[in-house]
C-alpha cells in the first residue's frame, strides 16, 4: 500500500448497517483520492439483549466485529476526521456523542483544532432529522476549533441529493444505498481530501 501525507480518520456508528456501508464508501472514495484511511467504529453502549433482538442490528455487529473501535490516538493521527452517525430523534446517536464527549482531555489540549472535520447520516425515513443531525455534530466541531468542509453544492449531483450539510441516505437495512448516495459519498470524500491536503501543505513550514 502507497504511503500518503494526508491522514484521514472516518470514525461512525451504525447499528443496522446503513452507515457502516456509507463509511465504507468514504474510505474507500479518501483512499484513492491520495489519503492514508483508518476506518473505525465507536463502541456500542446498547446491551446484546437489545442487539439480539433485532436481527439487522445483530448481523450488523457480526459483520463489523473486525473494524477496530476508535481511540484517542485515531483523533490524533488524523488531518482530517469524517463522522458518520444515523440520526436519533434529529440528533447524534448516543454511540458516537459518547467517543465525542471522551475527547475533553484533547479539546482542552488544543489538539483537536485546526484539523478538518465532516459528517454523513442516515435516518428510515424522509425529513427524519438527516439536516438537524449533521447540524448538531457541527457544532462540536465549532466546540473543537475545527475546519468544516461540507459538500456544498459544489458539484453538479448534489443538486440530485439536495443534502448540502454531507452525505445521507433514506432506507433502513432493507433498503440498498442508491446511486445518489453512493455518489454523493465519493464527492465528500474527494472535497475532504483536497481541502485538508492544501491546508497542511499550506500551512507546512517546507511550502
Amino acid at each position: 500500500m502507497p504511503v500518503h501525507d494526508v491522514h484521514v480518520a472516518v470514525i461512525y456508528y451504525s447499528s443496522t448497517g446503513t452507515i457502516a456501508e456509507l463509511a465504507r464508501l468514504i474510505a474507500d472514495a479518501a483512499e484513492h483520492a491520495g489519503a492514508d484511511v483508518r476506518l473505525r467504529r465507536a463502541a456500542e453502549l446498547a446491551p446484546q439483549t437489545a442487539i439480539d433482538a433485532n436481527p439487522a442490528w445483530a448481523a450488523n455487529a457480526a459483520a463489523t466485529a473486525d473494524i477496530l473501535e476508535a481511540t484517542h490516538e485515531d483523533m490524533l493521527w488524523a488531518d482530517a476526521v469524517i463522522l458518520g452517525t444515523p440520526t436519533r430523534f434529529g440528533n447524534v446517536s448516543s454511540q458516537l456523542k459518547q467517543y465525542l464527549d471522551t475527547l475533553g482531555g484533547l479539546w482542552q489540549q488544543g489538539r483537536l483544532a485546526d484539523k478538518v472535520y465532516s459528517g454523513f447520516t442516515a435516518s428510515a425515513t424522509r425529513h427524519g432529522g438527516q439536516e438537524s443531525t449533521l447540524l448538531a455534530l457541527y457544532q462540536t466541531v465549532h466546540h473543537f476549533g475545527g475546519i468544516l468542509i461540507a459538500p456544498g453544492y459544489t458539484d453538479p449531483a448534489k443538486y440530485t441529493d439536495g443534502n448540502p450539510y454531507g452525505t445521507s441516505h433514506v432506507g433502513g437495512p432493507d433498503t440498498p444505498l442508491d446511486d445518489d448516495a453512493r455518489t454523493a459519498a465519493r464527492i465528500q470524500a474527494e472535497r475532504v481530501v483536497k481541502f485538508t491536503k492544501a491546508i497542511k501543505h499550506g500551512l507546512s513550514p517546507m511550502s
